[in-house]
């Protein structure tokens, strides 16, 4: 996606939210071996299938989401779309994900990340291209990574069943990518410009990387992503789903 941490809103005055729960800091974080909960490994090459279908992201192939926000800089918009190609990584078939962040009208940063679902339903993350631009060039690539690359390994974007408590890596390229989870809370009520939701699924996310950072994403069944509220209290509301 433009998964959501990458690009931080501003408040628009336009969300309504009720009833978040236990937002306290994240615990200590996991070891660089564990790249999910204790109880789900990496199943291998011949443990994925076809396709997106987790309810959480709601990634059926062509579908379109677009977020909007204020932020000082300007308006920000980001447009993600869930391609027909797909990339192979780790022997795995990986669905590829297209996300472009505009400020003001202007493309800023173009990425494609690669997901793919386990036959138990967990959805892994196995890296992004992510190119930064200014003024049509490009100027930056940090934060791209692929698994088996240079030691990363993929991690978990979206649990098939999750369950408050649950702590889960996203991403592992040591010094580049180290993002993490918690689930919150399983029953929010979120209001956004695309309309309101009840019984949502919270996650806390942080990472090493950036001390003292934290941010709440916030995903309604069937729906997908509807919200992140970021570390000063930006926020980014789904707008948008074209299929």
């Amino acid at each position: 996606m433009i998964r959501l941490c990458m690009f931080i809103l501003g408040a628009s005055g336009m969300m309504a939210l009720a009833g978040c729960s236990d937002h306290s800091a994240p615990s200590a974080p996991l070891s660089n071996q564990a790249i999910a909960p204790a109880d789900i490994a990496f199943p291998g090459a011949s443990g994925f299938v076809s396709g997106i279908t987790n309810p959480y992201l709601n990634f059926a192939t062509g579908r379109t989401f677009r977020y909007e926000g204020e932020t000082p800089d300007g308006h920000e918009t980001i447009v993600t779309q869930v391609t027909r190609k797909t990339k192979r990584i780790m022997g795995v078939t990986t669905t590829v994900v297209h996300d472009q962040g505009y400020l003001n009208g202007v493309l800023a940063e173009d990425t494609f990340d690669w997901y793919a679902q386990d036959t138990a339903g967990n959805v892994w993350y196995f890296g992004e291209d992510s190119k930064e631009i200014v003024n049509g060039q490009v100027v930056s690539t940090e934060g791209s990574w692929q698994a088996g690359v240079n030691g990363a390994v993929p991690g978990i974007i979206m649990l098939a069943n999750p369950q408050k408590g649950d702590s889960y890596r996203q991403e592992f390229a040591e010094g580049v990518a180290e993002d993490e989870a918690r689930v919150v809370s399983l029953n929010e009520p979120v209001t956004v410009p695309y309309g309101s939701f009840i019984g949502c699924l919270e996650t806390l996310e942080w990472t090493s990387l950036e001390p003292g950072a934290r941010g709440y994403k916030f995903h309604a069944s069937g729906t997908g992503a509807v919200l992140e509220l970021g570390k000063h209290g930006e926020r980014i509301e789904l707008v948008s789903i074209t299929n």
